[in-house]
């Protein structure tokens, strides 16, 4: 088991804030609002300055929070000193197959072979022939490999730090986003200097790009933070044609960028989709907004279809059908924005059950058509987690029974309000969302459609700061739901809290609800807050950070890397090994050996399969699960103790409970079962395999173990002959 153990023996003056003209019918988020310099098109030398300083700063944010997490990946595993086999096992689970990908492409001949043995793969899963650019979102390691080839860099960069080093550079990428959104919506780039310094406090909570490097969402979020801040500058008023044809494409380029690193793509841009779908219903955006926005996302999407060769995933998305529904509906009824407050929600009403009756639908033709059945897992899991009862799914319960895929723990929320990000936050969300209510219902009051009520939505709520308001609260609903999503959430989380800290509306709103209001005290506290806010995080973070960059780890999985080495020296190169998904990705990375099977779950076959090889962990016969890994094509099986005997979950939640609840079984240990389930007629294999009786031993030989790991070799079942048969009759 991998551990880590201690080693035995690394500003300017804000510009003037602008003028604040209140009107007696304006709000906190109407569009009197003037950012900082050049960004709004003043091109004089001291906005020019001042923009450059912004700019500049983002930079350094960017590049400290680069430099910051790989020190931390440094000094935790002490990876420039451990060797290479050390180093590709510290790529934990699935991030070991992604980069077994990149380290494929390096050592293929050229990369005309490394393209065709991608596309024609049969190492990953055998007796299987799969095309890897269709079947997983691994563009990224083809083109770091290539890269890689053509710069003249192998003298000074090796391969592993080449692709290390391009991951942690975009959480610079990210951070600079970030920077950016706040930057736009608050109109001053101390805004985003804000952002910036709260995703980097709160790391724990924002990314764990340090210790899952390979991780798809790590290279996708940083585009869909890209996305955002592209989407934020298109919604602002008064672009010019250019500037809106720019962030058009910009807009295009990131959502192709996060489609194609992710396969959870679809997911991400359903919500998306649901956001622009919403303020279309409340008039807050334009009709030619909301298509331009719809057909991004179906541009991105499509594009990387083609690229994934036609993958059916894509075309059944919910997100794909929900679009071409709203497009549809929302052209069938041209009457939808005439009428009063109560003729508008009834025929919201009535729109919305329509578009989601056609939008699943589309989604059901679609998927029984084309036969589409990878994402079934993935609904499965939804269903369970909202059923509010248990389920014997064994899929679904794989990841019901994570901790990652649970509720968000309230301990995130007190990490968050440390850092002080969460006191700004909840205020900003809870005025914004007020003052939204109150624009988009008199938007839906007014009783006559056209131009002029597109221009009084506009003039009533700002629609990038709308956008980004839904953005996080849909987003914070799905991270409280599912904690591996929070990480979507918190960094836009940090956007949205400088922008409730710096805005010059809120503040405005606020002092005049104080009766204080001036433009003096106005700009003295926009500017004074934030900058008070960074120096108290400073003084109180700082010595944290420094301490916790002293600290000096070393990578330490001994039994590991003698499994690995023995697989490599030891068996076969064409040897196929079959145990757990998280264990064949280490091991197809360190050894290039054949598998079973791989933690890349989107294929109903290789469900089935996985379910299937894990029986050596159930009640069977050992003639069962010599014949399940034999049909796999398995010639080695690795058993693994801290599997077998698991205490790390509670029970039911064990591995080997899912197994004997989808066998029917009563499971281990007190407690109680349904009194469907029956006593298997079997002992648990991975624990009767190791007594080696004559039933176990006439099929596998035991060919390595440690501590952690037993390797068995499976024996070819010898058929009986006539003479065997008529010996074994005389027999008394």
């Amino acid at each position: 088991m991998t551990t880590l153990r201690h080693r035995r023996a690394s500003r300017g003056k804000e510009p003037a804030a602008a003028e604040v003209q209140p009107q007696q019918h304006s709000n906190c988020c109407t569009h009197h609002h003037h950012p900082d310099g050049s960004l709004q098109g003043d091109w004089s030398w001291g906005s020019i300055i001042w923009t450059s300083v912004g700019l500049s700063v983002s930079v350094g944010l960017g590049l400290l929070c680069c430099i910051y997490v790989a020190t931390l990946h440094e000094n935790d595993l002490w990876f420039s000193n451990i060797k290479e086999v050390e180093r590709e096992i510290s790529f934990r689970t699935e991030c070991g197959l992604y980069y077994s990908y990149y380290k494929q492409m390096l050592q293929a001949p050229s990369v005309q072979e490394g393209l065709l043995e991608l596309i024609h793969d049969n190492l990953t899963e055998s007796r299987r022939t799969i095309n890897l650019l269709q079947r997983m979102n691994i563009y990224q390691e083809v083109f770091l490999s290539v890269l890689y080839r053509s710069l003249p860099i192998k003298t000074y960069l090796e391969p592993v730090y080449f692709y290390i080093y391009t991951v942690f550079s975009l959480q610079a990428v990210y951070v600079i986003a970030l920077y950016l959104t706040a930057w736009l919506l608050s109109g001053s780039w101390l805004a985003g200097a804000l952002a910036g310094v709260w995703y980097i406090l709160n790391r724990v909570d924002t990314t764990r790009v340090e210790f899952t490097i390979s991780l798809r969402e790590n290279w996708s979020l940083p585009f869909l933070a890209l996305q955002v801040a592209a989407i934020t500058c298109y919604l602002r008023p008064q672009l010019t044609s250019l500037q809106q044809k720019v962030m058009v494409w910009l807009m295009f380029v990131t959502t192709f960028c996060f489609c194609l690193t992710w396969q959870f793509n679809q997911f991400i841009l359903l919500v998306q989709a649901l956001i622009i779908y919403s303020l279309d219903c409340v008039d807050l955006l334009t009709t030619s907004q909301v298509t331009t926005l719809y057909l991004v996302q179906v541009s991105g999407l499509l594009s990387v279809w083609l690229l994934q060769f036609c993958n059916s995933m894509i075309l059944g998305s919910l997100v794909l059908s929900f679009i071409v529904a709203a497009l549809f509906v929302r052209h069938c009824q041209a009457d939808l924005k005439v009428g009063g407050l109560l003729v508008r929600l009834s025929k919201i009403l009535l729109h919305s059950v329509l578009v989601f009756l056609l939008t699943f639908i589309i989604n059901y033709l679609t998927k029984k058509a084309l036969q589409v059945r990878s994402d079934e897992h993935i609904f499965k899991f939804i269903k369970s987690k909202f059923a509010f009862r248990p389920t014997r799914d064994f899929d679904a319960s794989l990841y019901l029974c994570e901790e990652a895929f649970g509720l968000l723990p309230l301990d995130t929320l007190e990490r968050l309000a440390d850092t002080l990000l969460l006191y700004p936050y909840i205020p900003t969300l809870l005025l914004l969302s007020g003052t939204l209510a109150i624009a988009a219902l008199k938007n839906l009051s007014r009783s006559e459609g056209g131009s002029e009520e597109k221009d009084g939505a506009a003039e009533a709520f700002r629609p990038d700061v709308a956008y980004n308001l839904l953005h996080t609260l849909l987003y914070g609903l799905v991270a409280f739901s599912t904690m591996r999503m929070k990480y979507i959430w918190t960094g836009h989380m940090c956007a949205v809290a400088a922008h409730g800290v710096c805005s010059a509306e809120l503040w405005t709103l606020l002092l005049r609800a104080l009766r204080c209001n001036s433009r003096i005290l106005l700009r003295i506290v926009r500017y004074a807050v934030p900058l008070l806010v960074i120096g108290f995080l400073y003084f109180k973070f700082w010595p944290k950070l420094m301490n916790e960059l002293s600290e000096l780890r070393e990578f330490y999985d001994p039994d590991t890397v003698e499994l690995m080495t023995w697989i490599s020296t030891k068996t076969p190169k064409q040897a196929v090994f079959a145990g757990s998904m998280q264990l064949l990705a280490g091991i197809k990375l360190c050894t290039g050996r054949v598998l079973t099977n791989h933690p890349h779950y989107e294929d109903k076959d290789l469900r089935d399969r996985t379910r299937q090889v894990y029986q050596v962990y159930a009640r069977r016969s050992p003639e069962d699960v010599h014949e399940i890994l034999r049909a796999a094509g398995a010639d080695y099986v690795v058993l693994e103790n801290s599997i077998c005997y698991e205490r790390r979950h509670r029970r039911g939640c064990r591995l080997r409970d899912l197994l004997d609840l989808a066998n029917g079984h009563i499971m281990d240990g007190p407690g109680e079962n349904d009194p469907d389930l029956a006593p298997a007629q079997h002992p648990r294999f991975c624990e009767a395999v190791q007594t080696d009786g004559a039933a176990y031993a006439a099929l596998f030989t035991r060919t390595f173990q440690n501590k952690t790991f037993h390797v068995y070799r499976l024996k070819k079942k010898r058929r009986k002959t006539p003479r065997s048969l008529s010996e074994s009759a005389a027999a008394p």
